[in-house]
C-alpha cells in the first residue's frame, strides 16, 4: 500500500444529507446547551457516558431543552440508525418488537433499552445547525426579509432556509471547516463552554482523546492511499495515528492523546472534496446508457408540435466503478437529472444499495425495483416514482404533483405540494416546513422479488406508520393541516407491469381493512357488471358493437387522464440482471 504523509480527509455525505433535518433547529438546540448535554451525561454514570440511554436523553430533551417527546425520539432514532451497523435481520427484529408493543408505556419501555454513542450523538445534534436561520447572513446575501415576524423568528427559529443543503456537499465541507473548533470543544474533556463559535480558540482545549477522534469519524472519512483508483477507506482515528501522519495530527503515543491545535490544523489542511459526492459524480462519474421508453405520438397536453414533441433524454451517471465494494453504503451514487416525458424501469446490480438522486424529472415514470440505500427526489414535477425497498431514507424536496410508492425506513418531505405518498414505513413520515396538500396512503403494490428484497433491506411489513405523520416546523397548524389520508373511495391498487422472478404474489402485510373493503366492493361491482352483460342476451353483432363502444370510451378516458402516455411508454421492458 502506498501511504502518503498527509492522507486525504473529507466530510461524509450521509449524516448531513439525511441526518440533518432540513428545518432550522429548535432555538435551544445550540452549542452552549449541547455542551451542557455532554457534562450532564457524564454525571449520570453508565446511563449517560460513553453510551447515552434514551431515558436520560428524553429527560434532557423534554425537561431541559423543551423539545417534544416525538422530536426527541426522531433525533435519537435517526442517530441510532446512522451510528449502529445493524444487520437487516436485527433491524427487522427490532421493528417486530415495536409492532408487538400494544400501549405507549410498552413502547417507552422498549425505547429505554436503547442507547447511542454519547459523543457521536452530540455531534449529530450539532450538525442540525446546518439549517439554522441567520438574519444577518440573509441580509448580507440580499435575501428577501423573512415572512415571519422578527419576534416569531427569535422565539421559534424553525423556518426552513432556502436552497437544498442536503445536496450541497460544498456546504457540508464549509460547515465543518467553519465549526470544527466548536465541535472539538464538544468532544473534549474540558468544560470551558464558551458558547460562541467565534471565541473558541483551537489551542484552548489542550488534548483530544482517541474516543473523541473516533466520534469525529462519524462525519469525517478518509484514506491514506494515493495510488489505487479505488481508494481504501479508513476510520479517521486509524489514519490519525499512522506513523507517517502523527507529526501532523499531533498524536502522542505516550499519552494516547492528540494536541488539540495540531489536530485541528491537520484536519483543516487535509479536508478536501468528498470523492464520492454528488458534484464529484457529476464531474467524474460514468454515464449510464439505460434504455428510455420515449413517449409516442398523441401525448395529450404534455406534448407540442414538431421537434418539441419529442421527449428530452435525461442524464444518468454513477460512481459505482470507483467505490470500494466494502464501502458502498452512503458512497455509491446514481444521479438522474432532467428526465422528461420518459419511462425508466430498472433492476440491476449497480442499483443495489445505491444512494439515488432524482433531480428535475418532469412528466415521467421511474421504476427502480432493486433494494436501495437512500433516495432523494428533488425539484420534480408530475412524476411517479416506484422504488424497491429503501433501507434508510427517502427525502422528497421542492416537488409538485409527485407520487412516491415505496417501502422505506424513514421518509421526510419538505417544500412540496400536491404530492401523494403510498408508504410502508416503520417510522412516522416527517412532514417539514413548506409543504401543502400532502396525501398519505398505504403501500399498494407488489412485484415477484419484493418480499426477498425487503428482507435484505431489513424492512418488515408488520409495522407500518404511514398514517401517523409527524409535522416539524413553525408553519404547521392543527386547524389547517397540510396533509390528509387518501379516502378509501379514491384508493386503487397499483400494478407493476413487468415480468420478474420471485415468490411475492400479494401486497406485503396486506391492506388496512377500510381500504381492503373499498377494493373488494369495487371488484364486486365489476363482477356484477360482467354478469349483467353476460345475461343481457346480446347477439354477436350487438356484442361487437357494444365492445367497440366500451373500447372507444376507454381510450377517451386514457387520453383524458394521461394514462395513455403511461401505457405507451411501457414499450421498453424492464432491464434487469446486469451490471449496470
Amino acid at each position: 500500500m502506498s501511504v502518503g504523509v498527509g492522507a486525504e480527509l473529507w466530510v461524509r455525505a450521509e449524516p448531513f444529507s439525511y441526518g440533518s433535518l432540513p428545518v432550522a433547529p429548535h432555538p435551544r438546540l445550540n452549542f452552549t446547551n449541547i455542551k451542557k448535554i455532554v457534562i450532564y451525561a457524564k454525571n449520570k454514570g453508565s446511563a449517560g457516558y460513553p453510551k447515552l440511554s434514551y431515558s436520560v436523553w428524553k429527560h434532557i430533551a423534554c425537561n431541559k431543552l423543551h423539545l417534544t417527546e416525538d422530536l426527541a425520539w426522531v433525533y435519537f432514532e435517526t442517530c441510532y440508525f446512522l451510528t449502529n451497523d445493524l444487520s437487516p435481520s436485527e433491524r427487522a427484529d427490532r421493528d417486530e418488537r415495536f409492532a408487538s408493543s400494544e400501549t405507549q408505556e410498552d413502547k417507552n419501555q422498549l425505547r429505554f433499552q436503547y442507547s447511542v454513542d454519547t459523543l457521536k450523538f452530540v455531534l449529530f445534534l450539532y450538525i442540525q445547525q446546518l439549517y439554522r436561520v441567520s438574519l444577518r447572513a440573509s441580509l448580507v446575501a440580499g435575501d428577501e426579509w423573512p415572512t415571519q415576524t422578527l419576534s416569531s423568528l427569535d422565539l421559534d427559529g424553525r423556518s426552513t432556509p432556502r436552497g437544498s443543503k442536503s445536496l450541497d456537499d460544498h456546504s457540508h465541507l464549509v460547515f465543518v471547516q467553519t465549526n470544527l473548533a466548536e465541535m472539538m470543544e464538544l468532544l473534549s474533556d474540558t468544560d470551558s463552554g464558551s458558547g460562541s463559535g467565534s471565541s473558541v480558540d483551537p489551542g484552548s482545549i489542550g488534548s483530544v482523546s482517541l474516543a473523541a477522534v473516533e466520534a469525529l469519524g462519524f462525519i469525517i472519512a478518509g484514506t491514506a492511499e494515493k495510488s489505487l483508483e479505488k481508494k481504501t477507506l479508513m476510520p479517521l482515528q486509524d489514519i490519525a495515528v499512522l506513523q507517517t501522519v502523527i507529526y501532523r495530527s499531533g498524536y502522542s503515543k505516550a499519552t494516547r492523546t492528540f494536541s488539540s491545535r495540531s489536530f485541528q490544523l491537520w484536519i483543516k489542511d487535509f479536508l478536501c472534496q468528498n470523492p464520492y459526492s454528488v458534484s464529484a459524480c457529476i464531474a467524474l462519474g460514468t454515464r449510464l446508457t439505460w434504455p428510455f421508453a420515449e413517449e409516442s405520438g398523441g401525448g395529450g397536453e404534455h406534448t407540442g408540435g414538431g421537434a418539441t414533441s419529442r421527449s428530452k433524454r435525461g442524464k444518468i451517471a454513477t460512481n459505482a466503478h470507483v467505490v470500494p465494494k466494502e464501502h458502498v453504503v452512503g458512497n455509491k451514487l446514481i444521479i438522474m437529472s432532467q428526465v422528461s416525458k420518459q419511462t425508466i424501469a430498472r433492476s440491476s446490480g449497480t442499483l443495489e444499495r445505491s444512494t439515488v438522486k432524482i433531480h428535475r424529472s418532469h412528466y415521467s415514470y421511474i421504476y427502480l425495483l432493486s433494494p436501495l440505500r437512500a433516495v432523494t427526489i428533488e425539484k420534480c414535477r408530475h412524476t411517479t416514482v416506484i422504488l424497491g425497498p429503501v433501507e434508510a431514507f427517502i427525502h422528497v424536496s421542492n416537488c409538485e404533483n409527485v407520487t412516491v410508492i415505496a417501502s422505506c425506513r424513514t421518509i421526510m418531505v419538505s417544500g412540496s405540494t400536491l404530492c401523494s405518498l403510498y408508504l410502508l414505513t416503520p417510522n412516522r413520515p416527517l412532514l417539514l416546513s413548506g409543504n401543502d396538500t400532502i396525501l398519505l396512503a398505504p403501500y399498494h403494490t407488489h412485484y415477484p422479488p419484493l418480499s426477498d428484497q425487503m428482507t435484505r433491506s431489513g424492512i418488515t411489513p408488520s409495522l407500518n406508520l404511514w398514517d401517523r405523520p409527524l409535522c416539524i416546523g413553525p408553519d404547521h397548524r392543527d386547524d389547517t393541516p397540510i396533509w390528509e389520508l387518501l379516502p378509501p373511495a379514491d384508493f386503487y391498487t397499483f400494478a407493476v407491469p413487468f415480468q420478474m422472478e420471485g415468490p411475492t404474489k400479494s401486497i406485503p402485510g396486506g391492506l388496512p381493512s377500510r381500504y381492503q373493503r373499498a377494493v373488494t366492493q369495487r371488484q364486486r361491482q365489476i363482477d356484477s357488471w360482467q354478469r349483467t352483460v353476460k345475461e343481457a342476451g346480446l347477439s354477436r353483432e350487438q356484442r361487437k358493437e357494444f365492445q367497440a363502444l366500451v373500447e372507444n370510451r376507454f381510450h377517451v378516458w386514457l387520453s383524458e387522464t394521461g394514462h395513455k402516455r403511461e401505457l405507451d411508454s411501457l414499450a421498453v421492458p424492464l432491464q434487469q440482471h446486469d451490471s449496470s
